[in-house]
């Protein structure tokens, strides 16, 4: 048996249409028609589609040097800015976000959309230290907080709020006037600090409580899952080009990974709600294989080998045939996976078939 090819698309001539229809497999009329209605949708203009990031030298070269400029103006901060006083940290990030824009501008001009976006995520993040030095320097930052904006990246606390509204409001205005897709990032970011913020705020003590965090972050881990599949479909279904990019990757990882850490998290004493986290991830598995979005079969995967683990550790800790069905159930699912590779093309396109119909568009890109 011929295993089906990986790819989505055949080449097909109007000789094999015809020969389809002499073999018995369709009649001469459906040939007929099949072969003008592809030949209309091959013939109606497309709009040229924007190239993709890649995973070569010069991608990684942008990458790391954006993440790296973007490091030094967040996550790499130093008590040696406090020498510029809050004023003077304001003049900086105001100039530091003014210059990467002007550069953003030229790079566009230049078609060189990557490094462009990797610019404007620049001035993005350079909104919360803006709005810090602006708070500060005012006198309107809350008593009792982190003195310090490197605090920002360590500490939970709800005083940050007021920095991550902005950035989140400064995000949206940059992918409103660029369309670049990495802008998505500190949008995606900003909301993991928001759902823990938020948290902090509600419960309003001087510790923190981990478990009302845990279920917060699954609440908000949800919620951005729902709304980066509805950013996807926009996307999909967009006609311009520029609109038809993965604006949902970054909402998709960053909600996958609140909602399954929250998940993960819980803790309960009964084998049966084990058992359905288990199978939850069994689903987040065939789930990211039915939308294309990896990190749901990673993190599902991941569930899988920790209940898995729990089951050897705890239920079977003393059997002696748990190994060897372990074994045997692993070697299945290399068996699985061979299988899967040979009927990838059909297995996805049953998978997209179970989807609600207003998310079909999502399996098919």
């Amino acid at each position: 048996m011929t295993p089906n090819p990986p790819e989505s698309r055949v080449w097909l001539s109007r000789a094999d249409v015809m020969a389809a229809a002499q073999a018995g497999e369709i009649t001469p009329q459906q040939a007929e028609r099949l072969w003008a209605r592809w030949s209309a949708a091959q013939a109606a203009p497309h709009p040229p589609a924007i190239a993709a990031p890649r995973f070569d030298f010069t991608h990684t070269l942008y990458y790391l040097g954006g993440l790296l400029a973007i490091g030094a103006m967040t996550l790499f901060m130093t008590l040696g800015w406090d020498l510029f006083g809050p004023w003077g940290v304001l003049a900086l990030a105001v100039g530091y976000a003014v210059a990467a824009l002007a550069v953003t501008q030229h790079l566009l001009r230049q078609g060189l959309r990557t490094p462009a976006g990797l610019l404007a995520t620049l001035a993005v993040c350079l909104t919360p230290l803006a709005v810090w030095a602006l708070q500060t320097g005012l006198g309107l930052w809350p008593v009792g907080g982190p003195a310090e904006y490197r605090d920002y990246h360590r500490f939970i606390d709800w005083r940050w709020l007021t920095l991550e509204f902005a950035t989140l409001a400064a995000a949206v205005v940059a992918l409103w006037r660029y369309r670049l897709p990495f802008l998505v990032m500190p949008v995606a970011v900003t909301l993991w600090y928001l759902n823990m913020d938020v948290a902090h705020l509600l419960t309003q003590k001087d510790g923190f409580d981990w478990v009302f965090t845990r279920d917060v972050s699954l609440v908000f881990g949800l919620a951005t899952c729902g709304l980066a599949v509805w950013v996807d479909l926009r996307c999909r279904l967009a006609t311009e080009p520029e609109h038809r990019q993965d604006f949902a990757f970054w909402l998709y990882l960053f909600g996958a990974v609140m909602a399954w850490g929250g998940l993960s998290l819980r803790e309960s004493d009964s084998e049966l709600a084990k058992l359905g986290y288990g199978l939850i991830n069994v689903a987040l598995v065939f789930l990211g294989a039915a939308i294309g979005r990896r990190v749901f079969t990673v993190l599902g995967a991941l569930g899988v080998a920790g209940y898995l683990g729990y089951l050897s550790h705890r239920v079977f800790a003393d059997s002696l045939l748990f190994p060897f069905a372990l074994t045997l159930l692993g070697l299945g699912v290399v068996g699985l996976g061979i299988w899967w590779q040979r009927h990838e093309v059909a297995i996805h396109a049953r998978l997209a078939g179970w989807l609600p119909a207003a998310l079909r568009p999502l399996a098919q890109g």
